[in-house]
């Protein structure tokens, strides 16, 4: 059963959404050469409690921190630690949500460490993100959740890899309905399975969050023996970002980025709906 909001429902979720944001640009901000990863979760903990929201990361599961870390190598699940310090040239991908009064908000993004980034590392994260954003511009009436799927596999594949060869689009990991509970169904492929079907139709109160992963080489990870750190099979870097969306009637409201999505979906010539909290 796919969850359906209503106009207030939504609201909350905003709510939730731009205390991510908050999340985002402080952490954004802190990741920088010498920094810990456990820095970046302490900053995040506090933005949480100046806001007077929930992490929903912490305790998911068993997780034991405030966001998730991921570097270099690492996927997503990150655990942040005192043990990890970030280097001039490390890319780190920060996942972070947030519960406000029951209703919750996830997003992630890609962060370049310090300076003298190869340009196939910068390029990849903007396929990443770009992905993402042209699944965000296929949440529309009549829609089914396979054409998001789709325009996200699309956009990666017709991206040139620097160097030759594909991008491999993480195969195990994938988004997710997002709620009153932060994983919630569907389960979002970011690339086309015939096996699985068209999946629902999208309609006004449909939420999502979209998380394309990506990686320079394999679509292949495994877990660490922490059974939550997520790596490539290969050893190859990889990017991964991430929005809550929610269809409404006046169109798609991406409910973690700061601007509703207007800038983005501008492009893509799709108006996003108005802000409920403006």
């Amino acid at each position: 059963m796919v969850q359906i909001k209503t106009p207030e429902q939504i609201a909350k979720m905003r709510e939730a959404g731009l205390v991510v944001a908050a999340v985002h640009a402080a952490t954004r901000e802190a990741a920088v050469p010498g920094a810990t990863t456990k820095d970046l979760d302490e900053v995040a903990r506090k933005v949480l409690a100046e806001h007077g929201a929930k992490s929903n990361f912490l305790g998911y599961g068993g997780f034991p921190a405030t966001i998730c870390t991921s570097v270099n190598e690492v996927v997503v699940h990150g655990i942040p630690s005192d043990e990890v310090v970030l280097k001039d040239g490390d890319v780190i991908s920060i996942d972070a949500g947030a519960i406000v009064d029951g209703w919750h908000g996830d997003a992630a993004f890609t962060a370049f460490v310090g300076s003298g980034h190869a340009p196939e590392l910068i390029e990849l994260s903007r396929v990443t993100e770009e992905s993402m954003w042209a699944g965000i511009a296929a949440v529309k009436q009549g829609n089914r959740l396979v054409d998001v799927s789709r325009a996200i596999e699309t956009y990666i594949r017709r991206q040139p890899k620097p160097g030759g060869g594909r991008y491999g689009i993480i195969e195990d990991y994938g988004g997710h309905g997002i709620g009153t509970e932060m994983h919630m169904d569907p389960h979002l492929l970011n690339y086309v399975d015939r096996r699985r079907g068209k999946g629902p139709k999208l309609v006004t109160g449909f939420c999502l969050a979209i998380e394309p992963m990506v990686s320079l080489g394999t679509p292949k990870t495994e877990v660490l023996s922490d059974d939550w750190t997520v790596i490539t099979t290969d050893g190859t870097w990889s990017s991964h970002w991430e929005h809550s969306v929610a269809l409404t009637e006046q169109g798609p409201l991406v409910l973690t980025a700061p601007d509703g999505g207007r800038a983005k979906l501008a492009e893509y010539g799709i108006t996003a709906a108005p802000d409920p909290l403006a």
